[in-house]
């Protein structure tokens, strides 16, 4: 029997809602700052399948959440394209060479890469119980694109929409090829155990309506075809950050199952516009989890009483922060589950 989150992608309304958290795995809680220390480099941390597997388990053995999400970076995609990656201590991800300094053909394919994220799901979903979704995902293809072609993140993805407006059939080039990375990888998931899979793309929000439908939506539409072509069970969830009123537009082209809101949508809006019984996903501000109070069970209620009648994951806006108390965590779940 599957548990109550992957009961509620396929489109079942639950009672209390299935709840995950976006970053979930990660600096917040001690257990993974201790392992992170005894392992060195994050990147060293994702390729390690057994500390990974762990560090995806962490928070579910703490909290009970109703899904395990893979503990590893977007960026493995284009790792495994060719480019070099790297994380530098307070820098964030490095890439180089650039995509302003040099083509895709130049570079050689890796991926080998893949190989232990794979096995992190295999080890994940052996130690999670039936009632745990197991989760895994990649970048969309415009958000992988803008740290491809900068080389790190940018404050407005300058770099890649201005070459998207001047040289459109190489951004469309670099997309393809991305979204083929993509599809490969996300099928090994799904084949080594993953029940869901979503796709962030943490940067949509930052291009204008037609460039939008270009960059977003038909890149996220091709993936989605792909994944229903060879694994039709699997629902694919799509969280495109900052979409505001293109949000509509993309749950409709997209095809894909569930959509993952941010914070600055009203929950309410989103109901009235969004396909009928669709699922959603999200959407507590992760800054009001991180101050905690009265405020919190309040917005919580506001948000499960808004998708009341409509399949609902109960999720934040974006990823929880590291500095974010176990205990107000541990206060978000007592107002979802009612406890």
């Amino acid at each position: 029997m599957p548990g109550p989150l992957l009961d509620t992608l396929r489109g079942k309304t639950q009672e209390i809602p299935p709840v995950w958290l976006m970053r979930q795995a990660g600096r917040y809680l001690p257990e993974y700052r201790e392992l992170r220390a005894e392992k060195g480099g994050f990147l060293e941390l994702v390729y390690d399948s057994e500390a990974a597997a762990e560090v995806t388990i962490q928070p579910i053995r703490r909290f009970g959440f109703d899904g395990a999400i893979l503990f590893s970076d977007i960026l493995i995609v284009p790792h495994a394209m060719g480019q070099g990656l790297e994380f530098l201590a307070g820098e964030g991800p490095k890439l180089s060479p650039t995509l302003l300094e040099t083509t895709l053909d130049q570079f050689t394919e890796h991926k080998a890469h893949f190989d232990p994220v794979y096995e992190t799901v295999r080890r994940t979903r052996a130690q999670i119980g039936d009632k745990v979704t197991m989760l895994g995902f990649a970048g969309s293809p415009w958000t992988v694109a803008t740290y491809m072609i900068a080389g790190q993140g940018s404050k407005d993805q300058g770099p890649a929409r201005l070459l998207a407006y001047r040289d459109p059939e190489r951004m469309a080039a670099i997309l393809d090829a991305i979204a083929n990375m993509s599809i490969e990888y996300l099928r090994g998931q799904i084949d080594a155990g993953a029940e869901a899979v979503q796709l962030f793309d943490s940067w949509a929000g930052s291009l204008a309506p037609d460039e939008f439908e270009r960059w977003v939506i038909a890149p996220n539409a091709r993936i989605t075809a792909a994944i229903k072509q060879s694994h039709p069970e699997t629902p694919v969830i799509g969280f495109p950050k900052g979409a505001g009123a293109k949000l509509p537009a993309y749950a409709r082209e997209t095809g894909v199952d569930a959509i993952g809101l941010d914070e600055t949508l009203d929950p309410a809006w989103a109901h009235l516009v969004l396909p009928d019984e669709m699922p959603v996903q999200g959407n507590l501000d992760p800054l009001l989890v991180e101050v905690g109070g009265p405020e919190l069970p309040k917005r919580v209620r506001a948000i499960i009483e808004a998708f009341e009648g409509r399949p609902h994951v109960f999720n934040l806006g974006h990823g929880i922060g590291q500095f974010t108390p176990i205990d107000h965590v541990e206060q978000l779940l007592r107002a979802v589950r009612g406890a």
